[in-house]
């Protein structure tokens, strides 16, 4: 069984997050948002997988699932604008 909170700290420890929020509450299955400068210029699918190799082998293993909503900071306060 794995915590968000450590899965947050292994994100944030290889990757410079601005926002950075994971749930999850049985141990195995997780959800979450990223929001880094690294992902500028980058498709969904290789933002996707820069967030995975931070986590390296605990992904499919430890971490069953984990699904990602990833934007860089002009995408994510698009969006925090379009929520009100």
């Amino acid at each position: 069984m794995f915590d968000a909170r450590e899965i947050e700290r292994l994100i944030v420890a290889g990757l410079d997050c601005e926002f950075l929020q994971i749930e999850g509450d049985d141990g195995v299955h997780f959800s979450g948002i990223v929001v880094s400068a690294a992902f500028e210029g980058k498709t969904k699918v290789r933002q996707h997988q820069a967030v995975y190799a931070t986590l390296g082998k605990l992904m499919g293993n430890e971490i069953h699932a984990l699904q990602l909503n990833t934007y860089t900071p002009a995408q994510w306060a698009e969006f925090q604008k379009e929520l009100g």
